[in-house]
Order: C-alpha cells, then structure tokens, then sequence
C-alpha cells in the first residue's frame, strides 16, 4: 500500500476531528438503533407498548426493522473490524436498499409483494396499513446504497457515493420539512402517507452518521479539514440548514397572526434573507483572504533546494506517520548529514557549499520515491520519511551511499559524504516524529563516527 503523496494532503480530513466524531456516531448509531429496536419488539410485544410514549405505533414494524438493519450495518462497517465482517455489512446494506426498492415500486406500480403483512400491523390503519411511507422507502433505499458504497476505492465509486449521500440528506431534509410546515405531497401520494415522528428522528441520526463516515474521504472531507476552508464550511453549513426554514416560520405566523399584510411580510423577510447572505458572504471573504495571508507567510519548502523545510516536513511528516501507524504499517525515518560542508564553505566559497546542499538534496530525489517526504530540516542536515520495513529502508540507505560514490567517480578537491542514521517505528508504538527523528540522529553519528575511525 503506497503512502499518500503530499500534495493530497491537504485533501485529507483532520485526524483529531475524526477520533472526536467517533463517539458522536456510535451515539447517533445507539439511539436510531434503540428507538427502532423497541418500538419493533413492541410489535411483537404489544404490553411493552403500554412502556412507551404515545404515537409509538406511527412507526411501522417493516420501518422498524429496516433503521435497525441500517443502524447495525453503519456500526459494522466501522474500521476496527475484519474483512469478513465488511461483507455482511453490504449484504445488509443490500438489503435495506432492496426494502426500500421494494416498496417503491409498489407504489410506482400500484402492486402488491406482500412484504408489508409479513410483520405485525395496525389492521385499522388506512390504505395500507404495514406498508413503508414512499418517503422513508426512499430515504432506506438511499442510505442502503450508501452503505454499500461506504469506502468505494475508485474515483467512480467514490463519486457516486457522495451523490447517494447528497440525495439521502436532502430527501430526509424535504421530509423534515414537510412535517414542519404540515406535510407536504411527496411522489404524488396522498398526504394521509406521513412519516412518523420517530422515523424522521432516526432517518436524521442515520443520514448524519452516513454524512461524517463520508467525511472520511469523500467530498464532505472539507467540513473536517483543518484549514481556513473546513472552519468556514462548519459555521456556514447551520446556518444555511436553518436559515429557510427559520424564514417560513417567520412568514407563516406573521400572516396567521395577521400583523402585517402577506406581500409586506414577503418583502421584509426577504430582504433580512438577502442582509444575513451579504453579511455570510462578507466573512467567507474575509476568511479567504485571511487565508491567503496565512499560505504567503507560510511557506513549506526550502528556497535553496526545493524540499519541505522544518516547518514542511513537520507537517506532512506527522500526517505520514499517524496514516501509518493507523493502518498497522512499518514506516522508517532517516537522518542524513552532509559531512564537511564548513570546510567546503571555508575552503571553496559558500556558493559552492550551497551547490553542494542542492546535488545532496538531488541524490535524495533520485534515491527515494514520490510518495516519501524529503525535507532540509538544518544547516546541512535532511531528514526523510518513507514507507517500509527495517531492511527495505537499510537498502535505501545503501543506494544513497552507493549514489554519493558514484557522484564522486570525476574526482572532487572535496567529495560529496553523507552520513546517514534510520529508525523503524515499532508495528504497533505511538512514537512521535520527534522522537524517531533523535533516534536516527544519534544513529548517523554513529555513522558518522565510524567513517572517522575507518580513515583512522
């Protein structure tokens, strides 16, 4: 598995914000997965109805069973478990998503499968009476899809993963607000179909966790990047979400409470609508060029040779190594020192010591791969950090003095010497950068004190 080059990183969600959303998952999970759990078994137990609150059969037993797949799906498709594992969730995700194909076409089609008799139902109920509402059969379809598309490896997938996500948040969104402002006729079915209260209640906590597992790698990602842009997206997301629904609300009880006329009411809310936008846009203004300040004053790469400098490699090293250790991946640093270049400076001049930093910084570039992170983090000192195992990086650092050699091969008054230190992180540890980075630092002066003994 290749490391992540740099330049996708800023592409990759903050690491903290993810340990932080994973418990509000497993939170959203249990509660969707409870609600639907009990009010299923008081299906089949109707005196542990007499438990509940009231309305609590508004929920169907086919709908109930359904968020209870889809909940135990999304909590299986966590991480932490085996591929094994991986595969059943799809199934269930399958599943749902065939549940929900199901009754829409009974719907569409005016046909019966006769999978809303097959669990418990209000035989008093109107029309029909066990059968999921068109709404929820295609939020279930939607998140079952999803599921199934929940780390998709290719471009396409990943793509089609994010428009099922987006279909599913704004079809639950179409429904919430419909309850709200008293249900509105969604597919061309009779209003008398509603979604129950508890329904929408877990189809939001479901569509919530499918959005921040999404987040992980889709084009969500950027509400949990850490930079100027994901802030941004964090604050203006709410906002947008609430600001139309605040609106009509607003406009619906001005004119039922008859305070002023409807096309006034219209006109005032529209122009707060239009002053709150203005204001919005002003501060993502202001927050991209704060941004751009910030990128102009900092800089990731050296002006000398064109690898990240201390505060570059830092940066990008650290995310290497947590992706690594995350994944249970062997990955190695390296101290490299070039030897001698006060002598060189003092000898041949400081343009030549510098030409000598650049040809180190071009064997570096020749020795290792794209995806490795190069940086210059001293005077004469280079840092890298790669993938792979103890032995794998002891061959690099032959090939780079092997390299060092054969750059020498015309004869110089002063060669080209490389003294070069590694550490591999342990399979399972929690070290730092920093302190991997000391570690391969007393390694290349042991080097270093070798060739010194040898020409001794």
């Amino acid at each position: 598995m290749a490391m992540l080059k740099p330049h996708f990183f800023h592409s990759e969600p903050d690491q903290t914000m993810l340990d932080r959303l994973a418990p509000v998952k497993r939170i959203c999970l249990l509660m969707a997965g409870l609600v639907a759990f009990l009010i299923l078994m008081a299906w089949f137990f109707p005196p542990l109805g007499n438990f509940l609150p009231v309305g609590w059969q508004w929920m169907k037993a086919t709908t109930a069973l359904a968020l209870c797949l889809t909940a135990l799906s999304l909590q299986l498709s966590d991480t932490g478990f085996s591929p094994r594992t991986h595969q059943f969730t799809r199934i269930l995700g399958m599943l749902v998503a065939l549940t929900g194909a199901v009754f829409l076409s009974e719907y569409a089609f005016q046909i019966s499968f006769g999978l809303d008799t097959l669990l418990p139902y209000d035989h008093s109920a109107s029309i029909f009476p066990g059968r999921l509402a068109p709404q929820t059969a295609g939020a279930l379809f939607l998140a079952g899809m999803s599921i199934v598309l929940i780390r998709p490896r290719e471009r396409f997938g990943t793509a089609v993963a994010d428009v099922l996500v987006i279909l599913q948040g704004f079809l639950v969104y179409v429904v919430l607000c419909g309850e709200i402002f008293g249900a509105l006729r969604l597919f061309g079915i009779s209003t008398s179909i509603n979604t129950s209260p508890q329904t929408i209640f877990c189809l939001i906590l479901i569509t919530a966790v499918t959005l921040m597992r999404r987040a992980e790698r889709g084009i969500f990602s950027i509400f949990l990047r850490p930079g100027m842009g994901g802030r941004i997206a964090r604050v203006l997301a709410p906002i947008l979400l609430v600001l139309p629904i605040a609106r009509e609300i607003g406009r619906a009880r001005m004119i039922h409470a008859r305070m002023i006329p409807e096309h006034y009411a219209t006109a005032i809310l529209a122009s707060i609508a239009t002053v709150l936008s203005i204001v919005l846009l002003m501060a993502l203004v202001w927050g991209i060029n704060g941004m751009e300040m910030e990128i102009r004053e900092l800089s990731l790469r050296d002006e000398l040779t064109g690898l990240y400098n201390l505060r570059g490699f830092t940066l990008l090293g650290e995310h290497a190594l947590r992706v690594a250790l995350r994944s249970q991946l062997p990955i190695s640093v390296l101290f490299v020192d070039l030897d001698n270049l006060k002598k060189i400076n003092d000898t041949l001049g400081h343009e030549t010591g510098s030409s000598f930093l650049v040809e180190t910084a071009t064997l570096l570039k020749e020795t290792f791969r794209e995806t490795d992170v190069i940086g210059r983090i001293g005077g004469d000192e280079f840092a890298v950090i790669c993938q792979g195992s103890h032995v794998a990086v002891s061959i690099a650092a032959q090939r780079l003095h092997l390299a060092s050699k054969t750059h020498n091969a015309e004869g110089r008054r002063i060669p080209l010497s490389l003294s070069i230190g590694f550490v591999t992180a342990e399979e399972h540890g929690h070290q730092s950068l920093q302190e991997l980075l000391t570690v391969a630092d007393r390694a290349m002066y042991e080097d270093k004190r070798r060739k010194k003994v040898d020409r001794a």
